[in-house]
């Protein structure tokens, strides 16, 4: 049995994507240097998003990519059975790029290490910053996010699933017992 807790609806959500938004541009003075990389399944559509923010406040164009980690995964042999791939789409050199990461929920840290391997795969940015939604805790890895949308510390039991229209049909958060 399941028990779920709405966290955050649509409104506070699109609320904490154009915050994310505006604290990544306050970060650079370099909007020319700057691109976007979403995480598959649900950090390519935040990027999507976070990018129409950005170029409508500041008239600019800002890349975006999109990264599949499947193969870089240290629990690959054990968690995938048949995985489901989907090609990495990065049309644009990362050499000396500030890239911005982005992912919906931040947990052990593996999904990022996953993440910047496949990066560094494309060429070798002047640096990479994670912007996640939800930072859960639990970390097993030195990572930390650069931006955040919100902190919800968690037990191991809890899970937090971040909905979004463009994959689930409606956007909100929700904590999940198991």
């Amino acid at each position: 049995m399941e028990d779920k807790l709405v966290l955050i609806n649509k409104q506070k959500m699109d609320k904490m994507v154009t915050r994310l938004s505006y604290e990544i541009l306050e970060s650079t003075s370099d909007y020319e240097n700057i691109v976007l990389i979403g995480i598959k399944t649900r950090g390519e559509p935040l990027a999507n998003r976070i990018k129409a923010i950005m170029e409508s406040g500041e008239k600019i164009k800002i890349p975006v990519g999109t990264i599949d980690i499947t193969f870089h995964r240290d629990d690959f042999s054990n968690k995938f059975i048949m995985p489901k791939l989907g090609p990495s789409e990065i049309s644009f050199d990362l050499t000396d790029k500030e890239v911005i990461l982005i992912d919906d929920v931040l947990y052990t840290g593996r999904t990022i290490r996953a993440a910047m391997d496949e990066i560094f795969s494309f060429g070798r940015p002047k640096s990479i910053k994670l912007a996640v939604l939800i930072d859960r805790g639990h970390r097993e890895l030195p990572i930390r996010p650069d931006f955040v949308g919100k902190n919800f510390p968690t037990q191991l039991k809890e899970h937090i699933k971040v909905n979004l229209i463009e994959i689930d049909g409606n956007d909100e958060i929700v904590k999940v017992v198991k």
